[in-house]
């Protein structure tokens, strides 16, 4: 009906106050049409968009793959202590993870490291669902093939290395002042991550590795990064309760805090400190290759606090090369330590 209208709302005896509870609505002919074009217009992305963004992801791996240097040479080689060419050093698990502590640290940047990331938070909440679908895919891949996609591999390696390049400068450790490189690929960082690429992978193990067989993991990365929290109820009068809930910040966040209050008044990072958060870092890009699907063995339970991986003597036979060498170099008669 045309026209202006008013609507008056009062007590029948004009008492005051008045209580209202007023609920509005709108009706259109093109909300259907508009419903009906998203309902189809989703799958339709959806379909598109997956093998899109798997072909996206693929490429982004080549190109990791193609550009990466020798083992033992370019950018970085110093800070993972490699001897040469295809003869990296045998860790306790085929993951190599180094952290240097920055000799010399500001006193107060730690304050708004937090808004100086916000464009690597950005790009790596993209990464990582790329890194997301190409983990499903590649768990296909190695259910049906025993292989893992090469150039998923290296582009799922390559956003694990950011990561944690962000948070050794951020609030994972607050380990250097050096802003992170926008980059998947290793470079010259006090921070570097990679991984082993595996030759064949159990088929059987890639349905239950990365929930059943991770659980104790799991548990013990909850205490270590998880929020703790506390409940009460209390009641202001009969009849009536109030509910709060305060939660804390993680174990490790609790370390990196007091590094970060000690490096504020003494201007020095407590080198013990250090290397208990780069134990609990450590344990937590273990296990996420595990559950990445990216190695079969079996993460130890260590807490290596050093800023380098331990070194142990290479067993019998051919040894692999922390994330891409070529197969010639994966083929090399092992060096003796």
């Amino acid at each position: 009906m045309s026209g202006r209208w008013a609507l008056v709302v009062m007590n029948a005896d004009a008492d005051a106050p008045v209580w209202v509870d007023l609920q509005a609505g709108a009706r259109s002919d093109l909300l259907g049409p508009i419903g009906i074009t998203l309902l189809v217009a989703g799958p339709i992305a959806l379909v598109l968009g997956i093998p899109l963004l798997l072909l996206g992801t693929a490429g982004l791996g080549r190109d990791i793959d193609a550009a990466r240097p020798g083992t033992g040479q370019g950018p970085g080689a110093a800070l993972v202590g490699n001897a040469g060419r295809g003869q990296a050093p045998f860790s306790v698990y085929p993951h190599r993870f180094a952290g240097v502590l920055e000799g010399r640290l500001s006193r107060g940047l730690w304050l708004v490291k937090w808004l100086l990331a916000v464009p690597h938070y950005l790009v790596l909440a993209l990464l990582w669902v790329g890194l997301v679908v190409s983990t499903i895919a590649a768990g296909v891949a190695i259910l049906f093939t025993g292989r893992y996609p090469r150039s998923w591999f290296c582009y799922n390696v390559g956003v694990l290395r950011w990561s944690w390049r962000v948070g050794f400068y951020g609030y994972s450790v607050l380990g250097t002042d050096r802003y992170p490189p926008f980059t998947l690929a290793s470079t010259d960082y006090p921070a570097d991550l990679d991984v082993a690429y595996p030759q064949r992978l159990s088929r059987g193990l890639v349905l239950v590795k990365w929930w059943l067989l991770a659980i104790p993991h799991l548990l013990i990365i909850g205490i270590f990064t998880s929020g703790t929290g506390a409940t009460w109820n209390s009641g202001w009068k009969e009849g009536s309760e109030f509910s709060s809930n305060i939660w804390g910040p993680s174990l490790l966040g609790m370390l990196v805090l007091v590094a970060a209050v000690l490096l504020l008044f003494t201007g020095r990072y407590w080198h013990g400190l250090f290397a208990l958060i780069m134990g609990v870092n450590r344990w937590v890009y273990r296990i996420s290759a595990y559950v990445l699907l990216m190695r079969d063995e079996y993460p130890p339970f260590r807490l290596d606090q050093d800023p380098l991986d331990p070194i142990v003597a290479p067993p019998d036979g051919p040894r692999e090369v922390p994330g891409n060498g070529t197969p010639e170099e994966r083929n090399q008669p092992p060096v003796s330590t």
